[in-house]
């Protein structure tokens, strides 16, 4: 549970921005971001811990600026997409490097002498790549919803809900799959 609040962030910014207030959104999912990466460091957690606090911190800095600078940017309608934009990039970024962003968040949650196994690694990278996927394809259909009816409210929160739900369900069942795996071979 604990590397879901790291999508806190997110998820308010999606309750608050409206395409008309964006502000409000982004300067809100700023705070929270920045809080939790305070108060995530104060408790000794490292930064392979808090890769998507880390990656909301920036987003929503970036976006405050943008916000506060050009209100009526033409991004403004596409809020939704450049989340979901954003966070494909950090976790396909950070497959990029190598170091899958549910790794650090994974070790809180694993005994020590599993950390340096293959299989934990490779379990972090097919959950990575599910959460990826669904960065992925919510911002490609967030991009083409919002371009083609920018008022498809229902259509909008459903992609966001279920882009996060289903791989947040897929983290949870996917290691005790494998763990079972083995036993039923």
């Amino acid at each position: 549970m604990r590397g879901l609040l790291g999508f806190l962030p997110w998820i308010v910014y999606a309750v608050v921005a409206t395409s008309d207030e964006w502000r409000w959104g982004a300067i809100t999912g700023l705070v929270i971001a920045v809080a939790l990466v305070l108060l995530d460091r104060r408790a000794g957690r490292g930064w392979d811990e808090m890769v998507i606090e880390s990656s909301a911190a920036l987003f929503f800095a970036c976006l405050t600026v943008l916000s506060l600078v050009a209100p009526h940017s033409p991004l403004t309608p596409y809020g939704p997409a450049l989340v979901n934009v954003w966070l494909a990039g950090t976790a396909w970024g950070s497959l990029a490097v190598r170091r899958p962003f549910t790794l650090g968040i994974a070790r809180t949650m694993a005994p020590r002498e599993v950390w340096d196994t293959p299989q934990f690694y490779r379990v972090n990278v097919v959950i990575t790549v599910a959460w990826a996927v669904a960065f992925t394809v919510a911002a490609i259909s967030l991009t083409y919803v919002l371009a083609l009816s920018p008022h498809a409210t229902t259509v909008v929160v459903a992609v966001k809900v279920l882009s996060f739900v289903v791989p947040a369900a897929f983290t949870a069942w996917y290691p005790k799959h494998v763990r079972r795996r083995p036993a039923a071979g």
